[in-house]
């Protein structure tokens, strides 16, 4: 109420109730009835940062968890280019001149280069968040599966990086129209 949202016992109970065992909540009912607005407000209440993902038909692990800065890897490319003849000076083999080209590779994906979408922004929220998967009915079965995986363990594992496993659980709410 101090936030703005009337809200029943079951409801108030069953957030509470997630955000204690550290489980999702799967909001249903029909456009209009503030669904979304519960994640907001339990935001609020809690004072998190809310995260908000919106689903749609074709929702992919790129928009949803992380991508790679490419534009940023090929500025780097071509500035590693430039200064190569200082990198490769004093190289008298090919051996040594692969091995110290060698250290660069994994600047290329590596966290300077890494873009954090939605899912990954949750889960690496040093204090906890909300997460709000909004209309998860609108996500194919796919992304579904990718999402019951996070959500198992709340970790991603980022194979150029290593495994990323939130250090406090978001607080999840699914919501669903039930159009699919």
């Amino acid at each position: 109420a101090d936030c703005g949202y009337i809200s029943t016992t079951r409801i108030s109970t069953a957030v509470f109730l997630a955000n204690k065992l550290e489980k999702p909540v799967l909001v249903e009912g029909p456009a209009g009835v503030g669904k979304t607005e519960l994640a907001k407000t339990a935001a609020q209440y809690l004072g998190l940062p809310l995260t908000r993902l919106q689903c749609y038909d074709g929702l992919d692990e790129a928009k949803a968890l992380y991508e790679w800065k490419y534009a940023k890897q090929l500025l780097y490319t071509q500035v590693l280019k430039d200064h190569m003849g200082e990198l490769l000076d004093g190289a008298t083999t090919l051996d040594q001149s692969v091995d110290r080209l060698h250290g660069f590779d994994d600047v290329f994906f590596s966290e300077r280069f890494l873009e954090p979408r939605p899912l990954l922004t949750a889960l690496r929220q040093p204090q906890g968040g909300v997460l709000l998967i909004d209309e998860i009915d609108k996500a194919d079965e796919e992304f579904e599966a990718l999402l019951l995986e996070i959500l198992s363990d709340f970790q991603v594992s980022i194979p150029e990086i290593g495994t990323i496993v939130a250090t406090i659980r978001p607080l999840v709410f699914l919501t669903s129209d039930n159009t699919r």
